[in-house]
């Protein structure tokens, strides 16, 4: 039988210290994003000594189905994870999903880990392990949809069709899902698949393919619905002290359910003496749809007049889609100074981080794009070094997409092929977890400056115009210049710069903060070069600059404090 949700024990464990961390905020951690299935198994392997770019593992088949990584394989190699200087883990879903299920997504039983990834003491011995090396661990939640545990009449694939509620088919296991409270029909919006995903309500309350809605409104069972979800998920932060959850598909919920499940998780970590729950959602969608789900949401419910508070942050999905053809140089600079006026236009309504977002290059889900690609498929070992370099100096919170630190390459129509095993399938013996590696190496010393660097993670953000003849300035708007921009805290300011050619050098003049910087005052190199540059002024003094001369995509980070302790 499944267990019942009055099976889950949600009180503090006797004698468990929960861990706290509250000394660093969620804006200075530095993400690694990983599929558990496809990390590493519990083999003991060598690297592969590959230079350059490296292949992951795996063919179309294999890819398509479940590679055998565990979460003592992650717990094992932790250490590959914290010297590359990441100091939060984020692990795709853990809980047990349908058997054709590798990824986590399609969850059948909300009370136990897969067993495929191994066990519940194994996660919390994973947790325990990053929390002795001070990295934090967030769990990627579903809240919207369960997996395919029942069918339509005739178990037949039925699609959204103007609000039509279908007929309840049966269900395709005798004890799935759990907890028991969930084999109860009324709690689904029973719709069929979702064809128009930017419809509503189509996108609310369809199916993913086959994976099966809650109702998510304002009914009595969407309100159970999201009481139990609250309680087991309550329970899991109770037995295994993870520190935040990533949720799935926000936007196809309401926002006051989100701001509700959100301040009841938060509620529940203060009680375990837990401050910092770091709260983040998937949000596919305008810059305006975030505003509805970050920061203080007031309840319209008459009998309760509470202000619930949602999501700390969102996957900054907008600067996604455009940075990386900037770092390739396939699209001008302007697309991404356009991307930061809308940060800044929005970022107000959000709250008091609302600028900081969790920022991303590669990602695993490339849902509309017909071919799906690793950021590594189209960029050179100095563009991935570069792209990284970008998120880890900008406003944000930087998170890494597993094997981008090796530069994979995949590529092909379907999200598996940029979902590859970082372990050798047909062997027991070798991984390509290569420390040694030249994109790993560069990785770690950018992470390194920005961890003992306050003005990367606090920083005000400007972007900086630039000249070729020290007189007439303007923003970035061609192909082939420099992209530059300053983060500045107080008296300290940091510019970065990036020559967005790939064949071509490029010297220009850099534009830096006139009242911070007099003229004859220094920008140092600390990262990518060496030596000083004088800070140079325009006949009338209104501009003060530094002249930089860059190779083709090479990335530099200078500061114009004079402390000398960002020098690496």
């Amino acid at each position: 039988m499944p267990k019942s949700i009055h099976d889950l024990d949600v009180s503090p464990k006797p004698g468990k210290i929960y861990w706290k961390n509250g000394a660093r905020e969620w804006r200075e951690e530095f993400i690694y994003f990983l599929m558990v299935d496809r990390f590493h198994d519990d083999h003991n392997r060598t690297p592969r000594d590959v230079q350059g770019k490296a292949q992951g593992f795996g063919t179309n088949e294999q890819l398509r189905n479940t590679c055998g990584g565990t979460l003592r394989g992650i717990r094992n190699h932790l250490d590959y994870i914290k010297n590359l200087g990441c100091t939060a883990l984020w692990l795709s879903p853990v809980f047990e999903n349908n058997a054709d299920a590798y990824h986590g997504y399609a969850i059948q039983d909300y009370t136990t880990v897969d067993s495929r990834f191994g066990t519940i003491d194994d996660l919390a011995e994973l947790v325990d392990a990053a929390h002795a090396w001070e990295m934090r661990v967030f769990l990627d939640i579903v809240l919207h949809h369960s997996g395919d545990n029942w069918s339509y009449p005739g178990d037949y694939p039925y699609y959204f069709f103007n609000g039509a509620i279908f007929p309840f088919g049966k269900w395709r296991y005798e004890n799935k899902p759990s907890p028991v409270e969930l084999r109860n029909p009324d709690l689904y919006w029973r719709k069929g698949q979702i064809r128009n995903f930017d419809s509503y309500p189509e996108t609310r309350e369809g199916d993913f393919l086959s994976l099966k809605t809650f109702k998510n409104d304002d009914s009595p069972e969407s309100l159970y619905v999201q009481e139990l979800l609250t309680k087991i998920h309550c329970y899991w932060i109770r037995e295994t002290d993870v520190d935040g959850f990533r949720l799935d598909a926000v936007k196809h919920m309401g926002e006051k359910s989100i701001s509700q499940f959100c301040s009841h998780i938060r509620e529940y970590a203060h009680k375990l003496g837990k401050r910092n729950f770091f709260l983040f959602g998937e949000l596919v969608g305008p810059e305006e749809m975030y505003n509805k789900y970050i920061g203080p949401k007031t309840s319209i419910q008459l009998e309760d007049k509470a202000i619930y508070y949602g999501l700390n942050s969102v996957l900054d999905f907008p600067l996604y889609h455009v940075l990386a053809n900037v770092i390739l140089g396939k699209a001008t600079p302007e697309k991404l100074i356009e991307r930061y006026e809308s940060l800044r236009e929005n970022a107000m309504l959000r709250g008091e981080f609302g600028e900081f977002l969790v920022t991303f290059i590669d990602n695993h889900d490339q849902v509309g794009q017909e071919i799906k690609s690793r950021f590594g498929h189209r960029a050179t070992e100095a563009q991935v070094i570069a792209g990284i370099g970008f998120l880890l100096c900008a406003l944000g919170t930087p998170c890494i997409y597993y094997g981008t630190e090796q530069g994979f390459q995949g590529s092909g129509n379907g999200d598996w092929n940029v979902r590859e095993a970082m372990f050798n399938l047909d062997d027991n013996t070798t991984n390509v977890l290569n420390t040694d590696n030249r994109i790993y190496q560069e990785i770690k010393q950018l992470a390194t400056i920005r961890k003992g660097c306050a003005v990367l993670k606090f920083g005000r953000m400007y972007m900086r115009e630039s000249s070729h003849d020290g007189r007439t300035f303007s923003l970035p708007v061609h192909h082939d210049n420099m992209l530059a921009f300053s983060r500045i805290l107080y008296d300290e300011e940091m510019l970065i710069v990036y020559n967005t050619s790939k064949v071509n050098d490029d010297e220009e003049y850099i534009e830096v903060d006139r009242h911070l910087n007099h003229e004859g005052s220094v920008f140092r190199y600390i990262y990518g070069n060496h030596g000083k540059v004088h800070v140079l002024k325009n006949e009338d003094g209104s501009r003060h600059f530094v002249k930089l001369k860059l190779n083709p995509s090479q990335f530099i980070i200078l500061s114009n404090s004079t402390a000398g302790d960002h020098v690496i």
